[in-house]
């Protein structure tokens, strides 16, 4: 599948631009700034140098340096890689829902799904889309991690949000309250605890992983009283991974459970649905959370947080999320390919 040789490079990360009136390109010229970065991964862009142009200049960043890209695959080490993905003018209103921002945020994200398929990039980072404005005939989707999902042929994917502590997925994502309790299924959470257990092995590095689930209804159902969705749903999927030897645990009644920190005790946390799980997650790591597509047979990982039309081109936005998320990128590919080790400056040690 790859094109360039995993022994002698750096990862490459590509990471798109999002929507260009949104705090995307902010976001990423903020993380690349710092040249440390290219001392263990090669970035390369997914967007337009002319949009990067822009806000190198409104934001003040001159120090900030790109190289553009005419040819498939052939990145620069020690620079940042910009592939252009769209030639046609797309004006930037900054701050603003427009037809170009969906248009161009689309166009990034479509030449870099294609250029991990094609192994040119060995991950992909996304900058935050306007969920209404990038639909088009070529994406009828929720959002990437739909898109992805289908893109990359997988049966189902994991919401998997990250820091260094704490690590929420969800069982149901995108879906409106009222199909939470219809969706919910024991095929559902098995799925969705298999894809979360493997992917804190395999991603994470963690041997033996220890995970808590959440009740769906207030106090985890008070046996019955509250809903009946704890009893006949949830405990027999933890019975039946607690019999195969796994460390799983609940359902926890999710106030509580985070109320009295219990969140600490465990590698992982498996929420019901999408609000659940994220409420907490962002109230406890909205500045360096990341949000990890596991079950996917690639690398997708992307900021906590969304466009941010209103401080957007206001050099306010804080860039951490997503520096910790090209970051998180790179550590995930490394794990994968713990076989191969790699010295400080990425190169392989063969």
């Amino acid at each position: 599948m790859s094109n360039h040789s995993k022994h002698q490079d750096k990862p490459r990360i590509g990471i798109t631009i999002g929507d260009i009136n949104g705090i995307g390109p902010e976001v990423i010229i903020k993380s690349l700034r710092d040249n440390r970065l290219l001392n263990y991964l090669t970035p390369v862009i997914y967007g337009s140098s002319k949009v990067l142009s822009y806000y190198r200049k409104t934001l003040k960043y001159e120090d900030f340096n790109f190289t553009q890209v005419k040819d498939d695959g052939k990145f620069q080490n020690r620079k940042v890689n910009v592939v252009n993905c769209w030639n046609e003018m797309i004006e930037i209103n900054t701050g603003e829902v427009t037809e170009g921002g969906g248009k161009s945020s689309f166009l990034a994200l479509e030449k870099a799904t294609q250029h991990l398929k094609q192994g040119f990039i060995d991950a992909i980072v996304t900058a935050p889309i306007n969920k209404n404005n990038i639909q088009n005939d070529k994406f009828k989707f929720a959002g990437h991690t739909e898109y992805l999902t289908e893109k990359f042929g997988a049966k189902e994917s994991l919401m998997f949000m990250a820091t260094d502590n704490l690590k929420v997925g969800v069982v149901t994502g995108h879906l409106p309250i009222k199909e939470v309790s219809k969706k919910l299924t024991k095929e559902l959470i098995t799925e969705k605890l298999s894809i979360m257990e493997a992917s804190l092995r395999n991603d994470f590095g963690i041997q033996k992983p220890k995970i808590a689930l959440l009740g769906l209804n207030p106090h985890a159902g008070e046996n019955g009283l509250l809903g009946k969705e704890d009893d006949e749903v949830i405990k027999p999927v933890i019975n039946q991974f607690k019999n195969e030897g796994k460390l799983v645990f609940g359902p926890y009644p999710a106030d509580g459970f985070f109320g009295k920190n219990d969140y600490t005790k465990f590698d992982a946390v498996l929420a019901m649905y999408h609000d659940q799980g994220l409420i907490p997650f962002k109230t406890l790591a909205f500045e360096n959370g990341v949000n990890f597509t596991a079950g996917l047979p690639i690398i997708r990982t992307s900021p906590d947080h969304g466009t941010a039309y209103d401080i957007a081109g206001k050099n306010t936005a804080s860039e951490s999320s997503m520096l910790q998320a090209i970051y998180m990128a790179k550590d995930i590919y490394v794990n994968h390919n713990k076989d191969k080790e790699y010295s400080e400056t990425g190169s392989a040690n063969n």
